[in-house]
């Protein structure tokens, strides 16, 4: 039994040849759109509907098996939930997206302080530059499609 199969039983949901799939995609690749995840699953699998592939990542979301990543600009991308507190890096060029550890240790990264009275849950972090590939291009940097410039 894959470890996949395993996770899907241990969340009470289905265990389906297209969760695996999806589960085991996102697992060696990260941040990828419900367009690629269904593309990467038809590989594995043989068919999966794009509207098959976001009720798949909503049901696998809703688990906690998956992270959404929501990047202004961009369609939604998921990532597997592995309880780490990562932030994000993404070009503003050619659209690619990398994790950064936060320094706080685990959860928000806010002092209690500064907290104003709030219980956060979740933090978001995403920082916007230019990757290193974009950088030494010699072609002139565009914002990916979909995406705006935004200065810090």
């Amino acid at each position: 039994m894959s470890s996949s199969a395993e996770l899907l039983r241990d969340r009470r949901l289905r265990v389906t040849a297209a969760r695996i799939a999806a589960l085991d995609l996102l697992t060696e690749r990260s941040h990828l759109t419900a367009d690629d995840v269904a593309v990467g699953v038809r590989e594995r699998i043989g068919s999966l509907s794009v509207q098959a592939s976001y009720h798949l990542l909503d049901a696998l979301v809703s688990a906690g098996l998956l992270r959404r990543v929501d990047i202004a600009g961009s369609a939604v991308r998921y990532e597997r939930c592995i309880d780490d507190h990562h932030h994000h890096l993404v070009c503003r060029s050619c659209g690619a997206v990398t994790n950064i550890a936060c320094r706080a240790d685990r959860g928000p990264c806010v002092p209690l302080g500064d907290r104003q009275g709030y219980e956060i849950t979740e933090v978001e972090v995403t920082f916007w530059g230019m990757c290193p590939q974009c950088r030494t291009s010699t072609t002139t940097p565009t914002n990916p499609p979909g995406t705006t410039t935004r200065s810090t």
